[in-house]
């Protein structure tokens, strides 16, 4: 078996022998002199050799210290450099987020540059994904959720809820009945998305309102999809305004009826806990939060 001492001890004096000294060695490695000296002791208790000359002039190498530390240093050089190695190709890495393709391309790709500018240093490559984000399956390290906030052994953080209201094409209402109430809108297609089905129920539900069981809904694969049928004309979707800001106020989308409802579902930056890359999460966190208090 390999004879290897403890690594601590080892380490402090490694770094006390290069300094020649136990204070420089604390300062170095944040610890007390004191605590430098202890793990010095540890060492030479279990190599049973004097490693320095404790005088009160000054610390010195004994002769077994000298050639001890010669032979170590190289082994604690190539350590730093690897790590260092390590480091930077991880720093240089992309960080990986996952979203939902609605969210990309209605609220995040348009911020996008402002990101780039505030962190040049910063790559983020993004992924869209409907299914809930399994951080040991998925190979990203962090994603924006929509949820109640409640992800077990995750760190999440609010960005913004999720309200909805009924949107359309002002030609749409322009040629088709006037719409003066909630239940107004059932004279209209009603347009659903697959993944938000109770967007509609929800809604109409709140406004008091009761959809006939047998009206067919118009049913599109994807919110963006409804959203173009939306600009098409083709009848009313339920929109969340946070993701149709540029529609609503260039006015190609209108909302016949302005009764948002705010449900306790919400946007979320989700990370796994003790994420290793803490410092560019933080970074991305902040600059979302920065935004959503502009937005």
């Amino acid at each position: 078996m390999r004879q290897v001492p403890p690594l601590n001890p080892l380490h402090v004096f490694e770094c006390a022998a290069r300094h020649g000294s136990f204070t420089k060695a604390a300062e170095e490695l944040s610890v007390t002199q004191p605590a430098v000296s202890r793990q010095v002791a540890l060492l030479e208790d279990y190599l049973g050799v004097r490693l320095f000359h404790r005088e009160t002039r000054g610390l010195t190498l004994t002769s077994e210290g000298k050639r001890y530390a010669a032979q170590i240093a190289p082994a604690f050089r190539c350590i730093a450099e690897a790590t260092s190695e390590l480091v930077s190709a991880r720093a240089a890495a992309p960080l990986k987020l996952q979203v939902y393709a609605t969210f990309m391309a209605k609220w995040l790709m348009r911020r996008l540059p402002q990101l780039q500018t505030n962190h040049p240093d910063l790559r983020l490559r993004t992924r869209t994904a409907v299914a809930p984000v399994d951080f040991a399956r998925d190979n990203v390290d962090a994603a924006i959720q929509l949820g109640t906030g409640d992800w077990q052994g995750m760190d999440s953080v609010f960005l913004f809820s999720d309200e909805i209201l009924p949107v359309c094409s002002p030609a749409l209402l322009a040629g088709g009945p006037p719409v003066k109430a909630p239940a107004d809108l059932l004279r209209y297609p009603l347009l659903h998305s697959h993944y938000r089905r109770r967007d509609w129920p929800d809604w109409l539900e709140a406004a008091g309102v009761t959809m006939a069981e047998t009206q067919e809904p118009l049913m599109f694969p994807s919110s963006l999809l409804t959203y173009q049928a939306a600009l098409d004309g083709l009848g009313i979707a339920m929109g969340q305004p946070a993701m149709l800001e540029t529609e609503l106020r260039s006015g190609s989308l209108v909302c016949p009826i302005d009764r948002p409802l705010r449900r306790d579902l919400g946007y979320y930056f989700v990370v796994p806990p003790n994420h290793q890359d803490r410092a560019r999460i933080a970074k991305v966190r902040n600059w979302l939060l920065e935004q959503v208090a502009a937005g």
